[in-house]
């Protein structure tokens, strides 16, 4: 076998593979055998027909199938003979049976970038403290009363804000009606921001019976799909005005919270618990995503193309699943392939990147998974899911979802490795602390789904010799693409 290697682009190589004639000649043989003992064709006996005759009649399928397992049988050989390290399935470009009975194939490949590991030992972050402050239990106390009280309709005044406004609205995107941009009684809090403040100011001062119009803009990364890099034409009319009747926070309000509640200064302990450990709980997850943006800002590489088509057509699948869960199409949410995958790039993009730094940084570390920590990941769902631990474990017989999961349980790893050298300034609550973007961060935790697969026809890297890790998440469950805002069906 004669293996050559050219450079095809940043991170990518062409492969062109030569099998002599004497393989290719023997799996032939082997096809012609294996099709002449289970073909009939007329005027010869089975088992008797000439090879000549085989090879006019099913020459090209005998032909195609024997390439595919040439390359099948080749492939992995070809690329320990190259030294190269890739990451990702090849894409076959060419393939012929030579005249001199050769085989020839020509497989671009991508390759791990090469950098240089920098500082990723007490990188310093800022974090807010996960004490919950007075305010926040204020807030808290003031959700409580808002959540309980009581609506009453009014008539002599405008909306404001704390009000429930009842409206119907429509959309209109360069002229035309948006399908899933509309509603009839539609119920809106006033002032809690769910569908953004130009949508609601709109609304503040109106009467009953009364209309407005309002034209928003809204940025590419709005977590709403189907109005996300749309200008939005809104016509909105106000059809009934709720105020709430908000009970006096004294004792009498605590015992009505719960029975647990004597007193006012004790339901007041209680929230200050939860929220805190609310606070906890959320700051780890905020904590990888500053510690993995800390990382993209300290290494300037560029990472293989196709891995990031990969992870944007997990993005792409993801979204046009949560769509399905909500009997829509992309389609119909006016969502376009092409503009998604330019909105996507940059994060599918620190994805890949942050993967390739991490995985660098457990290679160095010797940081591996044991059967502890899969066992563990197993319990972790299972208990929160209320699942018996064999039940998920079903979840990931396959391997196709195993993988990603495993993927998942390492990057936490590394991750905590990092957390515990990390250099935190603990800041008071509601300072400005450092803000990570999007999409850096490690995967949300979800349901395990029995297919979690990224789209059949791009076939997702794996995490095996010559393949890359997946970037789909583990335990994967359908999440609203709808955020709460204005579209047909939030509730």
């Amino acid at each position: 076998m004669q293996v050559t290697v050219e450079d095809s682009g940043s991170n990518n190589k062409s492969l062109k593979v030569v099998l002599p004639a004497d393989n290719v000649t023997r799996e032939l043989d082997k096809a012609y055998r294996k099709l002449g003992k289970s073909v009939s064709i007329k005027g010869f006996r089975k088992g008797k027909v000439p090879r000549k005759v085989l090879e006019r009649e099913y020459g090209p399928k005998v032909q195609q199938e024997t390439a595919e397992k040439l390359i099948q049988e080749s492939y992995f050989d070809a690329l320990e003979q190259s030294k190269l390290d890739v990451v990702a399935h090849p894409e076959i470009r060419a393939q012929q049976f030579d005249e001199d009975g050769s085989f020839v194939y020509e497989a671009e490949v991508a390759v791990r970038p090469e950098f240089e590991l920098g500082d990723y030992k007490g990188v310093e972050i800022e974090m807010e403290s996960a004490e919950a402050s007075e305010d926040e239990v204020k807030a808290a106390l003031e959700d409580m009363r808002r959540e309980n009280a009581p609506l009453r309709s009014v008539d002599d005044r405008g909306v404001q804000i704390g009000d429930v406004a009842v409206v119907d609205f429509q959309g209109f995107n360069n002229g035309q009606e948006m399908k899933q941009v509309k509603a009839e009684n539609y119920s809106i809090d006033i002032g809690s921001g769910r569908f953004g403040d130009e949508f609601e100011k709109t609304i503040i001062g109106l009467r009953k019976g009364e209309k407005a119009e309002r034209e928003i803009d809204f940025p590419e990364n709005f977590p709403n799909p189907v109005l996300a890099g749309k200008k939005v034409k809104f016509e909105i009319e106000l059809k009934e005005i709720k105020e709430r009747v908000l009970a006096d926070l004294d004792d009498e309000f605590a015992k009505d919270a719960g029975p647990e509640y004597a007193s006012l200064d004790e339901l007041k302990l209680a929230l200050r618990e939860r929220l805190s450990t609310e606070k906890e709980e959320a700051s780890a997850g905020t904590m990888a995503d500053k510690l993995v943006m800390k990382l993209l800002e300290a290494h300037d590489f560029e990472v293989p193309g196709r891995l990031v088509a990969y992870e944007i057509n997990s993005m792409i699948k993801e979204l046009e699943d949560n769509l399905t869960n909500q009997n829509m199409t992309m389609e119909s949410a006016g969502l376009n392939r092409d503009e998604l995958v330019e909105q996507y790039k940059d994060t599918a993009s620190k994805r890949v990147k942050g993967d390739f730094i991490l995985k660098k940084i457990a290679a160095v570390e010797e940081i591996k998974l044991n059967d502890e920590d899969i066992e563990g990941g197993f319990k972790r769902i299972g208990e929160r899911y209320n699942m018996p631990v064999d039940e998920v474990k079903k979840y990931f017989a396959n391997r196709d979802d195993l993988m990603p999961f495993m993927n998942e349980l390492l990057s936490e790893k590394i991750i905590k490795f990092l957390r515990d050298n990390a250099k935190v300034k603990t800041v008071a609550a509601g300072a400005k602390a450092e803000v990570p973007a999007k999409g850096a961060g490690k995967a949300e935790k979800k349901k395990p789904a029995v297919k979690a697969k990224t789209d059949a026809a791009s076939e997702a890297p794996e995490e095996e010799a010559g393949k890359a890790p997946q970037k789909k998440t583990a335990a994967k469950s359908a999440k609203s693409a709808k955020a709460e805002s204005p579209a047909e069906g939030d509730e």
